[in-house]
């Protein structure tokens, strides 16, 4: 599979949380391990008019992240216990960033059981804080490139609109009105779902 070039994550960030669905998340990670996973399900954040996103008061320490250029890492830990990935969309100075909420494992599975300290395949990746464990992915990594070869994507397979859902983003309550997540249908590694949009019939992006 190709890796993807910068010129990707230049897109709208509502465009590309539904465009990310099918690709690969690859991390190459120190220790010489190589885990990959199917990105199956994200949800967009952007500053302006979302009150759910961390930027949408402006510039901080923790979120300046968000503001640099698109395709760039934001990882952030949050509950005292998890870490969660971002991919940073937009132009540079423009906050906005797609969380990346669960995957199908793909390479390194054995090492992901380690990490996690469990067994269930299913359970490795279907959900924010349970993927970047999985895959090891820490603070350390908040801030690099998907241009680099530590972390990239990879090309992967790309949905059609007839699996792709949608629905309002899971465990917020500011702004949550919005339907701004994006996952596949019926894939046995999507995290816990809510009620949207049937596939095929979600809202446009104009709509959402």
């Amino acid at each position: 599979m190709g890796k993807l070039g910068e010129d990707f994550f230049t897109k709208p960030t509502l465009l590309l949380a539904e465009l990310l669905l099918g690709k690969v998340f690859v991390h190459n990670a120190a220790d010489g391990r190589c885990y990959k996973g199917r990105i199956v399900e994200t949800e967009a954040y952007l500053a302006e008019g979302d009150e759910a996103c961390h930027a949408f008061r402006g510039m901080t320490k923790r979120n300046k992240v968000m503001y640099g250029s698109p395709g760039t890492l934001y990882v952030y830990f949050t509950y005292g216990c998890h870490n969660l990935m971002n991919i940073v969309t937009e132009p540079e100075g423009v906050a906005g960033a797609v969380l990346i909420r669960a995957m199908e494992p793909m390479s390194g599975i054995e090492e992901m059981k380690k990490n996690r300290d469990i067994m269930r395949t299913v359970d490795l990746m279907n959900g924010p804080g349970k993927l970047t464990s999985a895959m090891d992915i820490t603070l350390e990594h908040n801030g690099l490139s998907l241009s680099s070869d530590t972390v990239y994507l990879e090309e992967g397979e790309n949905f059609p609109p007839s699996v792709i859902s949608s629905s309002k983003r899971i465990g917020i309550t500011k702004s949550a009105d919005l339907f701004w997540r994006r996952y596949i249908a019926g894939n046995a590694f999507v995290s816990k779902s809510k009620p949207g949009p049937p596939p095929g019939k979600k809202k446009t992006l104009l709509e959402s």
